[in-house]
C-alpha cells in the first residue's frame, strides 16, 4: 500500500478515535458546568509526534469541524475556532519541538510548551468568544481567568500530555512511526 494512503488512513483512524474519546468520555469541571474534561485531544497530540506538526493541524481542523456540527454541535462556530486555534497551537509547538530530537527528554519538553501554549491561546479566546457565546461582560471573563479557565486549561492540557507520554512510544510502532 503507498505510504501516502497508509498516512492517510491512519490520521484517518486518529481523527475517529478523538472523536470516540469525547463521546465515551466528558467529565464536569465543577467551578463551572459549561467546562468538561475530555482526552480528545489525546489522538491529535499523538499525531503531532508521530507525522509531524503540520499534519496534526490538518487533523486538527477536521476534529474540531466535525465535533463542533455533531457532538458539540451546541458551541457552533465558536467552538470550532476555539478548539482549532488552542488545540492548533499545542500541536504545532509541541510537534515542532518533538520533530527536532524525537527523545523522551525533548517529548517532556515539547509535551510541556504545548500545555503552555493552549493555556495561553484559551486565554485569548476566552477574552474574545466567551462575552459573545455566553453574553456576558468581558470583566465577567477576567474575573475567571485565574479561578477557572488557566487552570482548568492547564488541568485539561496537562492530564492529556501525561497519557500521550504514557501512550506514544506503544502507539507510535501501532502506527508505523
Amino acid at each position: 500500500m503507498n505510504t501516502s494512503v497508509k498516512k492517510l488512513t491512519r490520521l484517518g483512524m486518529l481523527a475517529a478515535i478523538s472523536i470516540v474519546l469525547l463521546l465515551a468520555v466528558r467529565i464536569p469541571f465543577p467551578p463551572a458546568p459549561f467546562l468538561e474534561y475530555d482526552p480528545a485531544d489525546i489522538p491529535l497530540f499523538i499525531s503531532a509526534f508521530a507525522y509531524g506538526p503540520y499534519s496534526a493541524l490538518i487533523l486538527t481542523l477536521v476534529v474540531s469541524v466535525l465535533q463542533g456540527t455533531t457532538v458539540s454541535a451546541a458551541s457552533g462556530i465558536i467552538g470550532i475556532a476555539m478548539h482549532f486555534f488552542a488545540t492548533g497551537g499545542y500541536v504545532l509547538v509541541a510537534g515542532a519541538i518533538y520533530k527536532r530530537n524525537k527523545s523522551k527528554k525533548t517529548a517532556v519538553i515539547a509535551l510541556g510548551a504545548g500545555t503552555l501554549t493552549m493555556t495561553a491561546l484559551m486565554i485569548v479566546m476566552n477574552l474574545i468568544f466567551t462575552p459573545l457565546f455566553m453574553d456576558v461582560p468581558i470583566n465577567a471573563v477576567l474575573g475567571m481567568l485565574l479561578p477557572i479557565i488557566i487552570p482548568f486549561n492547564l488541568m485539561k492540557a496537562g492530564i492529556n500530555s501525561i497519557i500521550t507520554f504514557l501512550l506514544y512510544k506503544s502507539t507510535g510502532k501501532l502506527l508505523g512511526v
